[in-house]
Order: C-alpha cells, then structure tokens, then sequence
C-alpha cells in the first residue's frame, strides 16, 4: 500500500513538474493593417528549439488548437497558434464560420498565403526558436492554409495537415514546396472527396514532392476535435483511434524533419 502511496505521489510530482516547464502567451501580431491575435507556447528555457506554426479550423482559433500548442511545447517545441480571421474575430456559429472561411479558401489564397507567411514570421521572431527548423501544421481550413503557406515556396522542413482541404487552384505551385508533407485523412471524409484526394496526389508526384499521406478508416471530417460530437453522419466527428494514432504519426514526422531534436 506504502509503494502505491509513493508511487501516487511521485506520478503528481513529476506532471506538476512537466506543466511547469511550459509557458504561453498572447501574441498581438499584424499582417499589413490587420491586427492579429495569436498563442505562443514553449519550454521553459528553451534555447535554439524547432517551432511549428498550428492554424485552426473554421471556427477561429480556439482553447482546441492552444491545447494542441501546449502539447508541442511539452515536447520541447516552440509552438505559434495563428490567427487568421483577425482580432476579435471569431465566428459564432457553423453558419458565419463557413462563409469567413470561405473568403480565404474559396475567395483569396492570396490573402491566406500572407497570413500563413505572417504567422510564420511571427513564430520566427519569438526567443528560443531555431529560424532554420521551422514547420506547420493545421486543422481543416487550418489544414489548407498549411499547404498553401508551403505550395507559396516558404522555408518550411515539413508541412502536416489533419483532416483538411487539399485542393488548390495552382497546383502547379507545388514545385515551390520546399520540405516535406504528411496528410492525415479520414477515410470516409465526405468534404474531401475521392477525386480531390486523387489530384492531391498527382500534385505532390509531379512536383516531386517528399510526401506521406495516411489514411484512417472510420475517420470522417473533423476526426481529432472532440467538439464535432461523434455522428459519422453528420459528415464531421470525432474519432478517437484516428486522433491517437494521427498524433504518433505527427511526432514520428517531427522526428523526422527534426533529427536533432
């Protein structure tokens, strides 16, 4: 009884420890004229670390994708959580969220490029991040960003999207890609159709491109954010085998791209 006692003890020591070793904060940033609003997260003392830039979903960034920084940070990251929308803006319902996603998406890439580059500078110029061991990382619209900031040519060393939009309307841009990709999809996605998953593909072959994709069978749209209920149905869901397994399927990828780390 005495050994489980200790042991008990021991096991609240050591994560008390772990989160103290953690940091994190509100980064105001701009791109252009707009003010941006973003979350900042890394080791305590971290000198010379690889950072990673996290863009959100549609809904704007949230306490999901600042708890996916902290994660980074606590496996010695420095971790940026973007801001995309702009300060202040955070849609208030599926409805608002589709249309505001939509204006970058579907309206000016252009514009999700420079947000995604703004970020990335942003993450660059926080203490303890190595410039030259830099990636990104997103979530469903958060996912598309990513791979638009790396088709822009950027000095990334891995780009990883979960469960997010593949298409683009330059496809030829991915020979700009400078690192490599990982695609984390869910199998039964229906927003990311077969056909899309195809072109995908074919892009990142004829670019020549280093890249994985992964395909998790039982897995719809959303499959790593809790908030998305669990109805398959709906077309976007949480699933917890696809978060877990997408997650060591990104920390091997990190290994990868950052060997020194």
């Amino acid at each position: 009884m005495k050994k489980i006692i200790w042991f008990s003890i021991a096991f609240l020591i050591a994560t008390n420890a772990l989160s103290a070793k953690v940091k994190s904060q509100i980064v105001e940033y701009k791109q252009g004229d707009t003010v941006l609003e973003g979350f900042v997260a890394y080791p305590e003392g971290a000198k010379k670390a690889p950072g990673i830039v996290l863009v959100h979903d549609w809904m704007g960034l949230g306490e999901n994708t600042k708890a996916r920084a902290e994660q980074l940070a606590e496996l010695g990251y420095v971790a940026f959580a973007a801001d995309i929308y702009g300060k202040g803006a955070r849609p208030k319902s599926m409805e608002e969220a589709s249309k505001l996603a939509a204006s970058f998406r579907e309206g000016d890439r252009k514009l999700l490029r420079a947000r995604g580059q703004a970020a990335l500078d942003t993450l660059k110029s926080q203490p303890g991040v190595d410039q030259n061991s830099v990636a990104i990382l997103g979530y469903c619209f958060g996912g598309t960003a990513a791979l638009e900031l790396a088709r822009s040519g950027a000095p990334l060393k891995g780009t990883i999207s979960f469960h997010g939009g593949l298409s683009t309307p330059k496809a030829d841009d991915a020979k700009n890609i400078k690192g490599k990709v990982l695609a984390l999809h869910g199998a039964d996605d229906p927003f990311v159709k077969p056909d899309e998953v195809s072109a995908f593909q074919e892009e990142m072959r004829k670019a020549g491109v280093d890249w994985q994709f992964v395909s998790y069978g039982g897995a719809v749209h959303s499959f790593t954010i809790k908030e998305a209920g669990n109805d398959n149905s709906k077309g976007a869901a949480y699933n917890e085998k696809a978060d877990k397994r997408s997650w060591l399927e990104l920390k091997s990828f990190l290994k990868e791209i950052f060997p020194s780390k």
